[in-house]
């Protein structure tokens, strides 16, 4: 994972590299606590791929970086 400060920043990195997927930090936040926010739960129970990819699909994380297999 990489940051950076504007667009411009992401394509003088890149060069001409594919730059993937990207997303902004609140984005990135948003996945961290959807993802883990439940795993200290007494009850926990590791996500079905449904479940993640639902979270990924709430959070409008669309393509195919963002498919599970």
């Amino acid at each position: 994972m990489n940051l950076f400060r504007s667009e411009e920043h992401i394509q003088r990195w890149l060069g001409r590299r594919d730059p993937g997927a990207t997303i902004t930090v609140a984005q990135l936040s948003a996945l961290a606590h959807a993802w883990w926010s439940d795993r200290l739960a007494p009850d926990w129970q590791p996500h079905t791929r449904e479940q993640n990819q639902a979270i990924l699909d709430e959070l409008e994380l669309a393509g195919d970086f963002w498919r599970l297999p």
